[in-house]
């Protein structure tokens, strides 16, 4: 009998582990237009949904005021994977708070406005301790940067001992989080948060800046699974390439953007990673209407990608949303005109050209193109390629007729035209404007755009 109770009771506990579950509880100081939140692992670039959860509100009072409130409660199983987390709470606009998942209950309060720098974590050691490292460290490295910033603004100020005692308060702080770290998840993320601080006070713009591009990384392990499996090298990669390192001439900041993506590539040796990382910065370049970048990115580091690691369909639609793109070279087509067959490429009639995408069906069309064809009637400079996209040709001979010396081009097919869709068209009118070359200069969203544009050509 005495044994199958304990038989009975080491089943218990078996199937008490088997069905362990952890608590992620939260409260909203205040509330959001969205009654979801949702629950995303982070892999680097990349985010996994784990699940969702509603919030509850409510109303409390605070000091005689009343005070809106939000909490929400996510129910982890034993088996959830350790690493960086996120909940983001906002659809429409960025709305998250990232923490640390490692087997433990995580209770935390934020406001849901500024959720980075009120976020306060009441249970889960991880997230406590690092926490609490990030509001000493930045503390006293903002007394080292007011030191440093103060040295350069007044050379004759000697400040050298005051920075060395401040930097001897970090290096302190350091150690201390790093010993207490020494067997949590959290230790390669306060390794890696310490700035590669110069020994001695810079006294000029140019050293200090310089101490700061040339060691940004250094105290950053690339090769860290629980850095990798989260956001914090897409976070200073991205610092380093579109903040830190900056210039207001164009041209010299195109090749600061490449120094600076080539340093970064230096630092990272995992394949895959690699890959998201170029894949990352193809999409911020894109966002910023940077072509050359992209481009750039695309010759010189995914195409270097293993054969297996390219994903071919995603530089198919990154190369097809950029084709038509201002400082791209306009995507040739052909048509016949009076028996002869023209293409775009080959035009040489005019010093610019007005693309036009319209339709014999659209109302807006019917009223702009005749205003733009009288627009357009003495610049001689100028030809325009009007491209009408139809169902038929009934209208559109009809119409061409009142649009004398402009190029008519007929798309059947309307919206399923070939040249339509690799010109990404999903509304009539839609104007680009060539140079000689046919590389697009402008694309202006209204005709009133159009005239301003051509008026200062």
């Amino acid at each position: 009998m005495l044994k199958f109770k304990k038989l009975l009771a080491f089943i218990f506990l078996i199937s008490s582990f088997a069905n362990a579950q952890y608590l992620v509880n939260a409260t909203m100081t205040n509330t959001v237009d969205t009654d979801w939140v949702m629950l995303y692992r982070i892999e680097g670039t990349r985010q996994h949904f784990i699940q969702n959860t509603t919030i509850q509100k409510d109303t409390i009072l605070i000091e005689g005021h009343k005070q809106e409130i939000g909490s929400f409660q996510f129910n982890l199983p034993a088996s959830t994977k350790v690493g960086s987390y996120r909940i983001n709470y906002r659809t429409k606009e960025a709305g998250f708070v990232d923490f640390i998942f490692n087997k433990e209950n995580i209770r935390f309060t934020f406001h849901p406005d500024y959720p980075e720098q009120t976020v306060l974590f009441s249970e889960s050691d991880e997230n406590i301790v690092y926490k609490n490292y990030l509001t000493q460290i930045s503390n006293e490295q903002q007394r080292l940067d007011s030191l440093q910033i103060t040295a350069i603004r007044n050379p004759n100020f000697d400040l050298k001992t005051a920075y060395k005692k401040s930097l001897a308060n970090i290096n302190t702080i350091q150690s201390k989080y790093l010993d207490s770290t020494r067997n949590m998840y959290v230790k390669p993320f306060i390794k890696a948060t310490l700035r590669a601080n110069p020994p001695e006070i810079k006294t000029t713009v140019q050293d200090y800046m310089s101490n700061i591009t040339s060691t940004f990384f250094d105290n950053m392990d690339f090769s860290n699974t629980a850095l990798k499996n989260s956001s914090f090298l897409v976070d200073r990669i991205t610092d380093y390439i579109f903040y830190i390192n900056y210039s207001d001439d164009a041209e010299t900041q195109q090749k600061i953007y490449k120094n600076s993506v080539e340093k970064v590539f230096t630092k990272i040796n995992d394949p895959i990673f690699k890959k998201d990382i170029i894949e990352f910065l193809i999409d911020q370049f894109e966002q910023n209407s940077n072509i050359k970048m992209v481009d750039h990115l695309f010759k010189n580091y995914f195409d270097k990608l293993p054969e297996t690691l390219q994903n071919k369909k995603f530089k198919e639609e990154k190369l097809k949303l950029l084709a038509t793109k201002i400082g791209r070279v306009a995507p040739n087509f052909s048509w016949t005109e009076n028996g002869k067959k023209l293409e775009l490429a080959t035009l040489n009639d005019a010093e610019n050209y007005v693309l036009v995408f319209w339709s014999t069906s659209c109302s807006h069309c019917l009223k702009e193109i005749p205003v733009l064809h009288k627009f357009l009637q003495d610049k001689n400079n100028i030809k325009v390629v009007a491209f009408s996209l139809e169902t038929n040709d009934f209208g559109w001979k009809n119409m061409k007729v009142n649009l004398p010396n402009w190029h008519h081009v007929l798309g059947l097919n309307k919206w399923e035209n070939k040249i339509a869709r690799t010109y990404n068209i999903n509304a009539t009118p839609t104007y680009f404007v060539l140079d000689a070359n046919k590389k697009i200069i402008a694309n202006p969203e209204e005709l009133k755009e159009l005239e301003a544009f051509i008026d200062k050509l």
